[in-house]
């Protein structure tokens, strides 16, 4: 389909239940995301090395005892902002208690939020989500670069509403930790 073609089909406004219907409608798994203010965004499936990581994480925190029903692989949040709200697809979520079934849950019981940064979404991750999961309270944000070291960046909320860089080190070293020397 063109992109006039699209153009014609989409809403003047895109609502999360927008979303959630173009998201499951995609055959080749793209992520569709809107911020508070209403930008559309769409992100390509991930690829190989994506997934690796997202699963390397995810055994990490199951293995270490965190309960695999608060340790999702892109599960739906509602982010809060001051023009509306938008929702996110982060790629891990970690939660205090298990989230209620839904395609977006509220951000209020999310303890941390990683995002792996893919070619294309190096801004939006760095810059953008930053500021979005800080607005909505999440007390922690990880970002993994894919460099060779595969460098994550922890972020801690801060009280004044920001984060800010607690450490950054390579996968491997994180893995040969306990995720409790980093989450609360």
């Amino acid at each position: 389909m063109s992109a006039e073609a699209v153009g014609r089909h989409m809403p003047a406004v895109v609502t999360l239940e927008d979303l959630a219907a173009m998201n499951a409608a995609d055959p080749n798994g793209h992520r569709y995301e809107t911020s508070p203010e209403g930008v559309l965004s769409v992100m390509p499936p991930p690829d190989s090395e994506h997934a690796m990581i997202a699963s390397r994480l995810m055994a990490w925190l199951i293995i270490a005892g965190w309960p695999a029903e608060q340790v999702l692989q892109a599960a739906g949040l509602r982010v809060p902002g001051r023009d509306g709200v938008g929702g996110r697809i982060p790629d891990l979520t970690v939660w205090r208690k298990p989230p209620p079934r839904s395609v977006w849950s509220v951000a209020a019981d999310v303890a941390l939020v990683v995002e792996i940064v893919s070619p294309g979404s190096e801004a939006i991750d760095s810059v953008t989500k930053v500021r979005e999961y800080a607005a909505a309270g999440i007390p922690r944000y990880w970002m993994v670069d894919r460099d060779s070291g595969q460098t994550v960046t922890l972020y801690r909320l801060s009280e004044r509403g920001h984060y800010e860089e607690q450490a950054r080190m390579p996968l491997s070293w994180l893995l040969q930790t306990a995720p409790g020397e980093h989450l609360d």
